[in-house]
């Protein structure tokens, strides 16, 4: 499945749906069937790299992505994330942000990458050894916009966004560059392609105009850095905004359970579309029946690789992802 995978990103369709992801998608019962922990998989490339392989290797699903949080971009501009114990089942998140505003961003003259991306990038390398000839490897990092909530205070943003847009702007493009820095770093690393995860960004979070005002054009930035094939993931419904996310340059557009399916498919028009089960209600909380039957749905919607909408939650059942495999 992975030759199919990568023509299917290169631009090649096939007649095969593939099913896979580009998002997190570490299992509880994956890390346990490498006797490992959430918690110390963090900070040890070779831990993070079994991790990360361990779900196709208990389940078949022919990917893997790393890093296993949405957060390193923000560590490597200096903010402390909080990595939480074994009993919490959480990935890290931002501990204190690291700005008041997008203007100290604009400012700030050291904007270079620090924490664990080479860490990371290792990991990687660790990864594409163990299963590089058998399953697709994801980069993940956040969208613009998203790293910039990380790190920025947002009441302070959104009044900025009013007041100050070309300030926004600037701070969105340097994040920008920052991000495609790391990207190609995962991509030399030996990643197969970037997911850019832009949740907080999305206009079904955000709306369609500010999308279109602000994020778009650092999505265009990014990609446009980016080596390809990129993969952008947005959140929420998006239905009235699908003309725009297909001008982001990215070379498929993943959406998750709110957006419509069949709608997405006729606006996006060449641009690839993944998607787009439920990773909570269906993946996590139904039943394996259920899960036949969304990915029945996604194939028939038009959907030119079946993906969960988001980050699969940790406890997801094992039966469930082989059942959204067949």
């Amino acid at each position: 499945m992975r030759n199919e995978i990568l023509s299917l990103l290169s631009g090649k369709k096939t007649d095969i749906i593939p099913a896979f992801s580009g998002l997190i998608h570490v299992t509880a019962g994956g890390l346990a069937s490498e006797g490992l922990t959430l918690q110390e998989v963090h900070h040890d490339a070779g831990k993070m790299a079994r991790a990360a392989a361990s779900t196709f290797k208990l389940t078949g699903m022919p990917s893997a992505a790393l890093p296993l949080d949405l957060c390193s971009p923000a560590e490597a501009l200096g903010a402390e994330l909080i990595f939480y114990n074994d009993e919490e089942m959480q990935f890290p998140q931002v501990r204190k942000l690291l700005f008041q505003s997008a203007k100290e961003i604009v400012e700030n003259r050291e904007i270079e990458s620090r924490g664990r991306i080479e860490l990371i990038c290792e990991a990687i390398r660790l990864l594409k050894k163990d299963i590089g000839d058998k399953a697709v490897i994801s980069g993940v990092i956040p969208g613009p916009y998203t790293l910039m909530i990380y790190i920025c205070k947002v009441q302070n943003l959104v009044r900025e966004m009013k007041n100050e847009p070309q300030m926004v702007l600037d701070a969105l493009l340097r994040l920008s560059s920052f991000l495609a820095t790391i990207g190609n770093a995962y991509r030399e690393a030996g990643a197969d392609f970037i997911t850019i995860h832009e949740m907080g960004g999305s206009p079904g979070f955000i709306g369609p105009k500010p999308f279109e005002t602000f994020v778009l054009s650092a999505l265009q930035h990014l990609t446009g850095e980016l080596v390809c094939p990129t993969v952008l993931s947005v959140c929420g419904k998006t239905d009235s905004a699908m003309s725009l996310l297909a001008q982001a340059g990215a070379d498929a557009i993943s959406l998750d359970q709110m957006a419509d399916l069949k709608s997405a498919r006729t606006a996006l028009k060449d641009t690839l579309l993944f998607g787009n089960i439920d990773p909570v209600g269906t993946l996590s909380a139904g039943d394996e029946a259920g899960v036949v039957e969304a990915v029945a749905r996604s194939k028939e919607a038009g959907v030119d690789a079946v993906w969960p909408g988001c980050d699969l939650v940790i406890q997801t059942p094992i039966q469930n992802i082989k059942k959204f495999l067949s």
